[in-house]
């Protein structure tokens, strides 16, 4: 088929068995990071320029703004290259190098705050920034996917449909909770096309999102130190919060033993899938969206000295980590004596 656009290249169909993974799931892993832009927020990033194309906000070389730690910002990069906008790109240090390179490939001015919110994240940092600038030049369009309907709206028309036309029967839907778009598009979708689908928000220790007690965090994608307005309380069937640690071992683990390299989120997922085996039924049929690919991840969930630094051996029994709260500042030397460490230990 021919396209037009990078953006219309979505793969909605791709889905990975990893039957056996889990002992006694049959879990189909659907993975979004063979779309445009390496991920599931292509479907969001074009809702949210398509409705301020509707609404009359976005014209011809129209600007663009957004918070985001990744993915969203690399998909609105691409569509907004696409489209001929100019786009402006609010992150902060858990945003990896390679992320922020590809928006800069992709045209985008990417704005990297630093300073930590009241919760200890950045997220409303990141959105003072935006009201900083908007104040500034009224010209600038805020898609604002913490609060804009369309986020959830494309995934209920696009990522959820897309599951729903396998025609499976399916037990259980595991989905990460970062903006939550994603998780409520599904769960919309399922709650009218498949009620008795037990749907499960994975989120990690340290989002407030759920209510839970503010942390910190260092892996981009699933979390948030502020609520997002989209969220609906009340609609999910259970919650499971994750360290990041135990993502960092289960991606490790698909990659190692499955040969393919997923995201943080991903790990999550699937580790709130293992945390959660005692209590499903042998042989239920388990989904879970993989939200991204794991390439933007090499220097840092990947990558042995940066996962030591902060979590510590892997290997360690998983509710006692051995924690290092060294800053990543260290100098080579110290990296190295830590490379060494490794080598020793393993």
């Amino acid at each position: 088929m021919l396209y037009r656009n990078a953006h219309e290249l979505v793969l909605d169909s791709v889905f990975l068995d990893l039957d056996g993974f889990i002992p006694q799931i049959d879990l189909k892993l659907k993975i979004e990071g063979l779309n445009p832009a390496g991920s599931i927020k292509i479907k969001a990033a074009v809702g949210l320029i398509e409705d301020a194309e509707r609404k009359g906000l976005l014209e011809p070389g129209g600007r663009v703004i957004e918070s985001s730690s990744g993915n969203l910002g690399i998909a609105l990069s691409s569509v907004c290259a696409a489209r001929g906008y100019t786009f402006i790109c609010v992150a902060d240090p858990n945003t990896s190098r390679q992320s922020i390179g590809l928006m800069e490939a992709f045209g985008a001015d990417v704005v990297v705050v630093t300073e930590r919110d009241a919760n200890g994240g950045y997220l409303q940092t990141r959105i003072d920034y935006i009201h900083q600038r908007l104040a500034e030049d009224a010209s600038l369009v805020w898609p604002n996917q913490y609060a804009n309907p369309a986020n959830p709206r494309a995934h209920y028309e696009r990522t959820a449909a897309a599951i729903g036309r396998q025609g499976w029967d399916i037990d259980h839907l595991f989905v990460g909770a970062g903006t939550t778009g994603t998780l409520m598009g599904c769960t919309d979708y399922f709650r009218e096309h498949s009620p008795r689908t037990r749907i499960v928000a994975v989120d990690s220790l340290g989002s407030v999102t759920f209510g839970g007690p503010a942390g910190k965090r260092h892996i981009p994608g699933l979390g948030t130190s502020r609520r997002p307005e989209i969220f609906r309380p009340g609609r999910v069937d259970e919650v499971v919060l994750i360290p990041e640690f135990e993502a960092v071992r289960m991606c490790r683990r698909l990659a190692a033993e499955r040969g393919i390299a997923l995201g943080g989120s991903t790990g999550s997922v699937l580790a709130a899938i293992e945390r959660s085996s005692d209590h499903i039924a042998p042989g239920s049929l388990v989904v879970a969206i993989a939200p991204d690919i794991g390439d933007r991840y090499l220097d840092t969930i990947y990558d042995d000295v940066w996962v030591y630094e902060r979590f510590g051996r892997l290997d360690s029994d998983p509710r006692t980590p051995q924690t290092d709260t060294t800053s990543t500042d260290r100098s080579e030397d110290q990296r190295e004596r830590t490379t060494t460490a490794l080598a020793v230990k393993g």
